[in-house]
């Protein structure tokens, strides 16, 4: 790890939770320098649901770049770019009947924030945003504005007006409906709130700690913005693509966001972001929001093979048949440990194990199930929850063999402090 220690900034996160040196991965595992195994419970954070090097995209980008396809082409009219919209348009949106505009934005997920409130600001001729407590939307200014994290904005120096936070769904808890006080802020003019453009929220805030938000919740943050003139931007990079059941996270709600921003898996593994958009909200001037890499080709490839697995209901019903594996073993866990206060949340593919008496223990617990052969990261506003973020297409077999390596991995973890506490006595 030394030149890694030597030239690389200080910045580097993962390196440092996960120190060895990776040298291949296949499906949902991952192979150091040494040959060890790693069972993969973080795919990439969200950017992997279909696993490592997924052969579908692998031959296709294989055979495209032996024909000499185009790699880099601006916003020009490319014959990947033509074959991904036609297959995301047939797949994922005609079946749902869902009408979008498609942008291209730079590759990340954060320059599909940006260009989504940008255009939510032009379109109302208003500056203010209202997003909610724990968000995460990504890490430059606008989306970082938006962003309620306060390890990320504390030294930013960054402007942060413009921005309103409201409670997200249970942030008061189970008794207090957040969308009472939201109205009340909009209805009142002396509030202080200013009338917004849009609000911007995940259906899961996957950073934020696995905090899910119900349907009932969702249609009331839909049917504000329609009351008071608000676009709805749903901030679909981690938790759409599958993650959370159905390829969008806000289908089981039943709303129509009027922006939809997309990142992370959707590039089958490669830099990709794009936002969808009603037709009706299209009003950029040519080249009004412009980026050298708004358009990764070679995603556009791999993406379009991943896409089939969406030309049926089979992957959908497996991400549901994992998830009663993943909730079922993770409550037996809690349960063993009730003394500790365990906390099981999630949808999907995508859960949190919050230990409510005792928030380091999650790293602890991410630390262990490293040295054991599992890598799962932490999430939460003080790192207080372990987060599940294993490949949708995952193997029952492989899946159920990670659970047990965490099981074990919080067996140790406690056991090491009940002792430690007894020797204190």
């Amino acid at each position: 790890m030394r030149t890694f220690e030597t030239y690389e900034s200080e910045v580097r996160g993962y390196i440092r939770s996960f120190p060895k040196i990776f040298k291949q991965a296949i499906g949902a595992k991952l192979i150091d320098e040494q040959d060890n195994e790693y069972i993969d419970f973080f795919a990439g954070a969200g950017t992997l649901n279909y696993g490592h090097n997924n052969p579908k995209a692998t031959e296709a980008m294989i055979s495209y770049l032996q024909s000499n396809g185009i790699v880099h082409g601006l916003d020009m009219a490319t014959s990947a770019k033509k074959a991904f919209i036609e297959k995301f348009v047939s797949t994922i949106l005609k079946p749902r009947n869902l009408e979008y505009k498609l942008q291209f934005t730079g590759p990340t997920g954060t320059n599909a924030v940006e260009t989504a409130l940008k255009l939510a600001r032009i379109i109302k001729g208003k500056s203010n945003i209202v997003s909610f407590t724990n968000g995460y939307h990504g890490l430059s200014q606008g989306s970082l504005a938006v962003t309620g994290n306060n390890f990320y904005r504390d030294e930013s120096h960054i402007s942060r007006s413009n921005v309103t936070f409201m409670p997200y769904d249970g942030y008061f808890g189970e008794d207090i409906d957040s969308l009472t006080i939201f109205r009340k802020f909009l209805e009142d003019s002396s509030s202080g709130l200013d009338s917004p453009a849009a609000v911007i929220l995940e259906t899961i805030q996957g950073e934020g700690g696995i905090n899910v938000s119900s349907k009932e919740w969702l249609q009331g943050v839909e049917a504000l913005c329609r009351e008071f003139d608000m676009l709805l931007i749903v901030d679909d990079i981690q938790v759409g693509n599958g993650r959370a059941g159905n390829f969008f996270s806000f289908e089981f709600a039943g709303i129509t966001p009027d922006i939809i921003t997309l990142s992370k898996s959707i590039g089958g593994g490669l830099p990709m972001a794009l936002v969808l958009f009603k037709p009706e909200l299209d009003q950029w001037k040519p080249g009004e929001h412009t980026g050298t890499f708004r358009g990764n080709n070679l995603a556009f490839v791999a993406s379009k093979e991943l896409l089939s697995y969406w030309d049926n209901e089979d992957l959908a019903n497996a991400i549901a048949y994992k998830e009663k594996i993943l909730k079922t073993k993770l409550e037996e866990i809690a349960s063993e440990y009730k003394k500790y206060n365990i906390k099981i949340r999630g949808r999907g593919l995508v859960y949190g194990f919050e230990i409510i008496n005792d928030e380091n223990m999650a790293s602890e617990i991410s630390a262990k199930a490293f040295e054991l052969g599992l890598i799962i990261e932490t999430c939460g506003s003080s790192g207080q929850v372990v987060k599940f973020l294993p490949p949708l297409t995952i193997d029952e077999e492989i899946l159920i063999e990670g659970l047990n390596l965490f099981e074990q991995a919080v067996k140790e973890v406690i056991s090491g402090k009940e002792k430690h506490i007894k020797k204190e006595y």
